[in-house]
């Protein structure tokens, strides 16, 4: 197979579809705050189920996107040192920065295994879902998040491009052997 050729692997293909579902969240996020914007000045009713489906959707739209983002190494970043270093250094510094990502992940997930046994079968007030299916996609992100952070620093260990396997360009390049 020719290099740039290769199917992406099921990871990276995940991370493309949480931006997929992050766009559908943010349309439907802006058409419930449309919505709720006409029903009060219209109708003179509020919504507040449409308040609270807008907030699920902004929390899966950051959730379900930041593992592609972080994937491709192009989160809100710093980059003047880096930019500056030798290739060497900037290995080590994505790599630093790789593992206090899988650390925070870690830490999200520790505190929904610590959080959701116990509020997740509390009924949110409008919807009246439970809170373990508000908080779904935060979880499902979490692991996507803790699962292309140790990704990147398995790669970057074998002296390769982190951000290849997303589809990143060459920001993060890691110097060949």
């Amino acid at each position: 197979m020719q290099a740039g050729t290769e199917r992406p692997g099921l990871l990276s293909r995940l991370t493309h579809w949480g931006i997929g579902a992050g766009m559908v969240l943010l349309a439907l996020m802006a058409g419930l705050v449309v919505l709720q914007v006409l029903a009060r000045n219209l109708v003179d009713m509020g919504l507040p189920w449409a308040d609270e489906l807008a907030r699920f959707c902004g929390i899966g739209l950051v959730f379900l996107g930041v593992p592609a983002l972080a994937g491709r190494g192009v989160m809100v970043s710093v980059t003047m040192l880096p930019d500056a270093a030798p290739a060497a250094a900037r290995r080590w510094m994505v790599l630093f920065a790789d593992l206090a990502t899988l650390a925070f992940a870690g830490l999200l997930l520790w505190s929904f295994a610590e959080f959701l046994p116990r509020a997740g079968k509390f009924l949110t007030p409008a919807m009246r879902l439970p809170n373990w299916v508000y908080y779904s996609l935060a979880l499902a992100g979490s692991l996507m998040l803790f699962a292309v952070a140790l990704q990147r620093i398995v790669a970057t260990l074998r002296g390769n491009n982190p951000a290849t396997a997303f589809g990143g360009d060459d920001h993060d390049t890691v110097p060949q052997p």
